[in-house]
């Protein structure tokens, strides 16, 4: 089970990478050629827009984590909550209208991951 959450946890974070390097590479062949003239002007204003792309690129890494690591994790408890109230409810049927908002409560989970990478992205 450990191993299967390694997995899918590498293979996000290199979607994200690919998704980060994607972008840079498609920014650097928009960019038009410059003059010799204008290279050694725009050099000082080079460096705070390679520093713009790096933290843009930061932020798709975590948005991603983010999304990724509480999915994961909702699932986990989705699954771990889902059983033990099926299995309550197999035995006393009262049971289900105390059991079931506790899997809507690990669902929530997922849906705070989100809230937070949408937050990493817009702010």
């Amino acid at each position: 089970m450990k191993k299967r959450i390694l997995v899918i946890a590498a293979v996000l974070t290199g979607l994200a990478l690919f998704g980060a390097v994607a972008q840079d590479a498609s920014s650097e062949n928009q960019a038009p050629v410059a003059q010799t003239a204008q290279v050694a002007e725009n050099t000082a204003e080079a460096a705070p827009a390679e520093a713009a792309k790096d933290s843009s690129a930061i932020k798709y890494i975590a948005a991603g984590l983010a999304v990724g690591l509480a999915c994961i994790a909702g699932g986990m408890a989705v699954g771990k909550i889902g059983a033990a109230a099926m299995g309550a409810m197999s035995e006393n049927a009262e049971l289900s209208g105390k059991a079931l908002p506790f899997v809507g409560l690990a669902e929530g989970i997922c849906l705070w991951g989100f809230l937070v990478a949408l937050l990493i992205i817009i702010l």
